[in-house]
């Protein structure tokens, strides 16, 4: 089933009972001090950035931090952080050149900046419907349609650079999800572009073991790449899709913490197993908060996590994953 409207498919008999998942107070506290060590890490600007081995990426940094302030339901002029909500949606929005693309990006991996920025601007976007920010989100979602590539087995995929051409799993899932959020927030988004993508997506999966391959028809399967995929076809609104079961258990296969992606798989895995729901998002909830409050550095009343891109990037995607059963952003509500 595709997009229709605004409206997607609820998964049926597993769909309702999410709220049996809560954030105690221990992860509670834990989120709090994740989101004083990122208010801490903000810029004068209003960007944060990643300060790790592999570059700073203001512009990505500042679409995952903002998630985390909204995942806590902080917005523009609502919330303990709404001066740092509104100084990080200011630097994106002045950030957006006419031609869709945000500046200072690194031409070698821009994809993934737009999209994740993207992503973030239409979260909040949908829920302040503010006029100043539609005409430029606009630009940076036309963007993203006119990139999709059609190309042989590349086609309906993104890839690195803003014009269409490969295609990647890792790449795709961020432009489909910008997509989701910015055609919730009432924006129009062609049907094609989402079934190309969502037909990407599945000649991604590799072999029988549920999991997906970096590229189409090339390569093995693996935990992030997976649940790029399995994420992927959920927004998209297959919920249904006979791929998505066994994806998931092949992320439970997979799941122990540590190691490169790591962090970077579970976002998409945790919102994919959330959208799932029942006892599948129990159990992973419980796994991932377990793997969590475990690694996480506290320091005097802030809390944060480190890792390769930088202990902002890994900070705001765990707090956003562990804040998920407030239910907050409606990108993760089905």
């Amino acid at each position: 089933m595709a997009w229709c409207g605004n409206a997607f498919p609820l998964r049926g008999e597993e769909a309702a009972p999410v709220d049996q998942v809560i954030v105690d107070p221990p992860t509670e506290a834990v989120i709090n001090g994740a989101l004083r060590y990122l208010a801490a890490q903000q810029q004068t600007n209003g960007s944060w950035t990643a300060a790790g081995r592999r570059g700073d990426h203001p512009v990505a940094i500042t679409g995952y931090a903002l998630l985390a302030f909204m995942a806590a339901g902080n917005l523009p002029e609502e919330g303990d952080y709404a001066r740092q909500v509104n100084a990080g949606m200011q630097f994106l929005l002045d950030a957006i050149q006419p031609d869709g693309t945000f500046r200072g990006v690194n031409a070698g991996q821009y994809m993934y900046n737009h999209g994740i920025a993207t992503i973030a601007l239409s979260e909040l976007y949908g829920q302040t419907r503010s006029p100043a920010m539609r005409t430029k989100l606009e630009r940076a979602v036309k963007l993203i349609i006119s990139t999709q590539s059609d190309r042989g087995d590349a086609k309906g995929g993104w890839r690195y650079r803003p014009f269409p051409g490969d295609a990647d799993i890792s790449v795709t899932v961020m432009q489909v999800v910008a997509l989701r959020a910015a055609k919730d927030s009432g924006l129009d988004v062609p049907q094609q572009t989402i079934d190309d993508a969502i037909a990407y997506v599945r000649r991604c999966q590799a072999g029988g073991g549920g999991g997906f391959s970096y590229q189409a028809g090339r390569g093995e399967a693996g935990f992030a790449r997976t649940a790029a995929a399995i994420y992927s076809l959920q927004v998209c609104g297959q919920y249904h899709d006979q791929l998505v079961d066994p994806a998931s258990e092949y992320l439970f296969s997979k799941s122990r913490a540590g190691g490169q992606w790591w962090t970077y798989g579970c976002n998409y895995a945790t919102p994919a197993q959330y959208m799932i729901g029942g006892a599948t998002w129990k159990r992973w909830y419980g796994l991932m908060k377990d793997a969590l409050l475990g690694s996480v550095k506290r320091e005097g009343d802030q809390c944060h996590w480190e890792g390769d891109v930088g202990p902002v990037y890994c900070t705001a995607a765990h707090a956003t994953i562990l804040a998920m059963p407030w239910h907050y952003l409606p990108l993760y509500q089905r």
